[in-house]
């Protein structure tokens, strides 16, 4: 049996506590620098970061090939990439198209939107777990029911309502 799957020496042990000490270090700061909205609910965007970052701050870590200049430098470009698709999200109409998902409308005034409802795989007690959720005690309650860009499902009720503006551009027709 072969005793480097054991020891292999000091050396890889050194590398990485130097890599996962300073690269977390310098990733903790660099997203702090990104803002609050780089941490935020998950949309997709937030996602890909989290899922970009965790997989290649676990291979940096344990990989002795690669350097800490090499580590540092994958980690900036990650956050870096996640800065510029966000500033461009929230400067171009077409970018927050292609970024984002619209909030939809799956209950409105007293009727379910059943078309949303299958168009995003959603049923009618997806909508009763909402009301319940929110502390309704029925959709009686709830002026509307929508679905946020990050999947969860908020609920307006009645008296919350308003001019619905932030809403009715949602609704679905047909």
């Amino acid at each position: 049996m072969n005793l480097d799957y054991f020891w292999t020496g000091w050396s890889p042990i050194l590398h990485t506590l130097l890599i996962a000490t300073v690269g977390y270090l310098v990733l903790l700061l660099m997203l702090r620098a990104t803002g609050p909205r780089t941490m935020a609910k998950m949309t997709p965007l937030d996602f890909i970061i989290a899922v970009t970052l965790g997989s290649a701050f676990g291979r940096v870590i344990t990989a002795v090939d690669v350097s800490l200049a090499q580590a540092l430098a994958a980690l900036a470009l990650l956050v870096l990439l996640q800065w510029v698709l966000a500033a461009g999200r929230a400067r171009w109409t077409f970018m927050r198209r292609v970024m984002d998902s619209p909030p939809v409308l799956l209950y409105y005034d007293g009727e379910i939107q059943h078309r949303a409802l299958r168009r995003h795989r959603l049923t009618e007690a997806d909508v009763h777990t909402a009301a319940r959720q929110s502390s309704q005690g029925s959709r009686a309650g709830a002026q509307a029911v929508v679905l946020h860009q990050d999947g969860s499902l908020g609920v307006i009720s009645e008296g919350s309502m308003g001019d619905g503006s932030s809403l009715l551009p949602y609704v679905e027709r047909g």
